[in-house]
């Protein structure tokens, strides 16, 4: 009788346990007793192969004489075959993971390739090549010498495929069969060559004619990397077959021109009016004409519309990657695309960023997240095999560019660019798996940079060989249209044709942009942005309170759990706690009045959607938003089931990723007016890691490239003693960055004015970012609460007065923000001290200055007027306090702060606490002597 483990199979041999199977076999056929019952069973059962050669004698296993002599010898045979075919399997193996590197990519040759597979490697020799062997499907019928052929046209050409990172079955199955079916090649009728050299053309003359007209402007021209032209041409196509109606774009500079006139259809007298600096421009100032987007609506051959829209772009190469993506995201949310079929992202890299930037690994790293998926991101690099004068081997660690890609399970596909044909194979392989497994797909587009970075640089200085190869080289429309009229496709005189009608075009276009005039302003929102604005914003609030009844009808439902779901014991009482702040037993927390705002504002059928770090349970686990099954462990958002027909809500854990994350939201919010699209960081500080994001979209997005955004970030903010890392959101970084009401930035100091707040971003018709320094300490403090009718009847406040003082009495006005105030009014309550009224300043940008001046003129005149912040005094809002409010003032602003300092806070905690207490007592008016004198004494003690 058999024991349990003598029955299990044995695995089946693979590439990942071939070569052990192999030594087995051998065993085997030395002697068959010296391997285990399940292996000589699995051998003895090998098919014989008719015809096949005997195995060497070596290796033939020793039997008795007479005529029980033939099973063996039988079984010899068919081992002989079995270890020749598992060689060729071998070899198989090698040219699919390793084929990529024997291709023909560089259309300068001067890459090296990899050497031809030896044969002997692989225990094979030049006598087997004429031996029948298997193709990889398992058919037989070929000689090794046409396998290896095949093999060689497939995986070596001037395609290749990274697939050995691979070890997600199905997907590789997928490609390797969909490449060894087709010998990777596909077959183009002679209306689409002639589609793709009429791309090639445009190309090309395009850039001449800019290089002509407008000598020495800086275009950053696709020359060189014509072939990125017929590849969008026929991505969009394959695309529109798949059922995509939305193509969104992210490139940086480099052909930028060509596919905003060539691709998405910008206007040619546009750009040559942007040449001309006579382009429609806004007051914000726009930006530089290769930073610009561009969106349009294009027909198919079959009357099939398509969006396609090329996102602006700054500087920063690969920063618009996430936020491509987050807008990808919310139209797919927008048209209910939940199979994320109908909107594609294609990403146009460098070759040097794509390997070196950090926000291209963060955008690989989110693409499979739940929160971030938009079905799969098309990457194409534009490999110029050169940064702005790096070569390759000064830029990266990798063999390829595309080295940070092998993290996820997708195709790498590498292609010369000069190969019309092998770059349409690629991508439709591209588009096929993208739209089958909605996971992305790298295609790196192998070409060369015709001129330096820019049109005025001299690129010899660094690269002269690689320039030398370059200056011999024909272009490639000359290129393909001589294989066309060599094939019979194309006839004599028809290139011509087409650079004369495209040629024509252009003067048409140049003439007519002479027409344009400057003309400063926006044009109107349109589409779902109609009902929204920019620019100056009207100080009046807008009606932000909820009735009592929805309050308390939206407060008792988000206390509420399904039947059976059993709340963590400690929860409990936290939600017991906001049932009897619902019910007006005790007043809002902080996190009930964010609780509040969510749900009232989704249950008026606002889309909502909150992501950070942690973000479902608070850092500071004061939010939980999203509760825990305490059993199994299911979550479920009470937010997201008030009612039926109210908005959606997404309350997502980020990963831990602070500049892709954040670009991610601010794309998403530029598809989403109408909803409420919130960032939070773990610490205000983590900020820092997103300042890309913050300079070159938040704030300045709408004086570039007039684009709104009503994005809200939340950023713990405040001097605790936590240190220089857990301490400051940097508010001075955000003040310096204020000007023409380009969003709002508040420090607030109750519950039912962050209520107010986020419902604000909403009913408000402005669609501006709103920067909120958030809190840390006061989430449990327990002065920081408000009734609940705040919440109903008020509006948000940009200056709270002080009611506490008495205005004949007082002799100081303390101007303040955020935190402190509680830290000042807790020490003046003590003390008993009237004479100071603390005011404070909860919006700080727009400063609603003319509520400040009414504020002090309560007082008597001559009031003396302080500003005290708890940052040093080269840091948070006195900089800012001093330039755009001290001027309108009666009198000047003494300013009480910590001292100027390089680190944003103390490291210790006892040092920080001695000096808040000074900060507080000298704030209040105690003199600055009396409290140095008594410190001194203190520490002498």
């Amino acid at each position: 009788m058999s024991s349990p483990e003598t029955d299990l199979p044995v695995p089946a041999p693979s590439a990942n346990n071939l070569s052990f199977v192999e030594k087995l076999y051998y065993e085997w056929l030395a002697e068959p007793s010296a391997v285990d019952e399940r292996w000589r069973r699995y051998f003895e059962a090998l098919p014989a192969s008719p015809g096949s050669e005997p195995a060497p004698e070596a290796f033939a296993p020793r039997r008795p004489n007479g005529a029980a002599h033939a099973a063996p010898a039988a079984a010899a045979t068919a081992s002989a075959d079995a270890a020749f075919q598992a060689r060729v399997d071998r070899l198989v193996t090698a040219y699919r993971e390793y084929g990529h590197l024997r291709a023909d990519l560089d259309p300068l040759a001067l890459t090296r390739r990899a050497e031809r597979f030896s044969l002997a490697a692989f225990g094979l020799s030049e006598a087997d090549l004429d031996r029948p062997a298997a193709d990889p499907e398992g058919h037989r019928g070929d000689t090794l010498r046409q396998l290896v052929a095949r093999l060689e046209e497939t995986y070596c050409r001037t395609i290749g495929v990274e697939l050995a990172h691979m070890h997600d079955a199905d997907l590789r199955g997928w490609l390797e069969q969909r490449m060894e079916r087709t010998r990777n090649r596909v077959s183009l009728d002679a209306g689409v060559k002639k589609r793709l050299l009429e791309k090639l053309v445009e190309a090309e003359t395009l850039e001449q004619y800019l290089g002509t007209k407008f000598l020495g402007a800086k275009r950053f021209s696709v020359e060189g990397a014509e072939g990125l032209l017929p590849l969008f041409e026929l991505a969009v196509d394959r695309a529109i077959g798949h059922g995509v109606r939305n193509v969104v774009i992210g490139m940086a500079h480099r052909g930028r021109l060509n596919v905003l006139a060539n691709v998405v259809g910008k206007p040619l007298r546009d750009i040559f009016a942007e040449f001309r600096d006579a382009a429609i421009v806004n007051a914000g100032g726009g930006d530089v004409k290769y930073h610009l987007g561009y969106s349009s609506d294009r027909e198919s051959a079959e009357g099939v519309l398509v969006h396609l829209s090329l996102a602006f772009n700054p500087s920063h190469l690969e920063w618009i990657d996430t936020v491509v993506q987050g807008r990808v995201r919310a139209k797919q949310d927008r048209y209910s695309d939940t199979g994320r079929q109908r909107s594609l992202p294609i990403l146009v890299h460098g070759d040097a960023a794509f390997a070196a930037q950090g926000v291209v690994a963060e955008s690989l790293q989110m693409s499979e997240l739940e929160a971030y998926t938009v079905g799969g991101t098309i990457h194409v690099i534009v490999n110029n095999q050169v940064g702005f004068t790096t070569s390759p081997r000064d830029a990266r660690s990798t063999t390829y560019s595309t080295g940070p890609a092998r993290m996820l399970q997708i195709p790498i596909i590498h292609v010369n660019g000069e190969d019309m044909e092998a770059v349409a194979q690629a991508v439709l392989i591209a588009v096929d798996f993208r739209q089958r497994f909605h996971r992305d797909v790298v295609i790196d587009l192998w070409t060369y940079r015709r001129h330096g970075h820019n049109e005025g640089d001299e690129p010899a200085f660094t690269q002269p060989v690689m320039y030398r190869a370059i200056a011999r080289k024909p272009t490639l429309k000359a290129l393909y249209a001589q294989a066309l009229v060599k094939e019979g496709t194309l006839a004599a005189g028809e290139l011509e044709q087409m650079v004369a009608r495209y040629r024509a075009r252009l003067e048409e276009a140049y003439h007519d942009s002479a027409k344009i005039a400057v003309q400063a302003g926006a044009p109107p929102m349109t589409g779902f942005w109609k009902d929204f604005r920019g620019g100056a914003m009207g100080r009046e609030e807008p009606q932000t309170g909820v009735a009592p009844d929805v309050l308390r009808k939206v407060g008792d439902l988000l206390v509420e759990v399904p039947r059976g779901f059993r709340v963590h014991p400690k929860l409990a009482k936290v939600l017991e706690a906001r049932a009897q702040m619902v019910r007006g037993e005790k007043p809002v927390d902080w996190a009930m009045a964010e609780e509040l705002a969510l749900g009232t504002l989704a249950w008026e059928g606002t889309r909502i959607r909150l992501s950070g770090q942690d973000t479902r349970r608070g850092t500071f686990s004061h939010r939980h938003a999203v509760l825990y099954d305490h059993e199994s462990g299911i979550p479920y958002s009470p937010l997201a089931h008030l009612r039926s027909g109210q908005g959606p809500v997404e309350i997502r854990d980020s990963l831990l990723s602070e500049a892709g994350a954040l670009g991610f939201e601010y794309g998403y919010s530029l598809e989403m007016p109408d909803a409420l699209t919130v960032w939070e960081a773990q610490f205000g500080d983590f900020v820092n890691a997103a300042q890309v994001i913050i300079d070159q979209f938040l704030s300045s997005g709408e004086a570039k490239w007039n684009r709104l955004s009503g994005l809200a970030l939340l950023l713990p903010h405040g001097m605790e003693g936590q240190g220089p890392e857990h301490s400051s959101a940097r508010l001075e970084r955000f003040l310096e960055l204020s000007v023409d009401d380009n969003w709002r930035v508040v420090n607030l100091t109750t519950p039912a004015q962050y209520f107010h707040a986020l419902r604000r971003q909403v009913r408000s018709p402005y669609r501006k970012p709103l920067v909120v320094m958030s809190p840390k300490s006061l989430l449990r403090h327990p002065k920081v609460v408000s009734p609940l009718d705040q919440l109903a009847q008020e509006r948000f406040r940009p200056v709270i007065d002080d009611d506490w003082v008495d205005p004949t009495e007082t002799t100081r006005v303390v101007l303040c923000s955020g935190k402190l105030y509680y830290d000042l009014a807790a020490a003046r309550e003590a003390q008993g001290a009237r004479h100071a009224a603390i005011v404070r300043l909860e919006q700080l940008y727009p400063l609603d200055v003319e509520s400040v001046r009414s504020a002090i003129a309560r007082f008597r005149p001559g009031v003396e007027i302080v500003w005290s912040q708890e940052e040093p005094s080269n840091m948070g809002a006195w900089d800012y306090v001093n330039a755009h409010l001290a001027p309108r003032l009666p009198s000047r602003i003494a300013l009480v702060s910590r001292g100027p300092s390089a680190s944003p806070a103390a490291g210790s905690a006892t040092r920080h606490r001695l000096e808040q207490e000074q900060l507080v007592r000298e704030a209040l008016g105690e003199p600055v002597s009396r409290i140095r004198a008594e410190r001194a004494a203190a520490q002498e003690r």
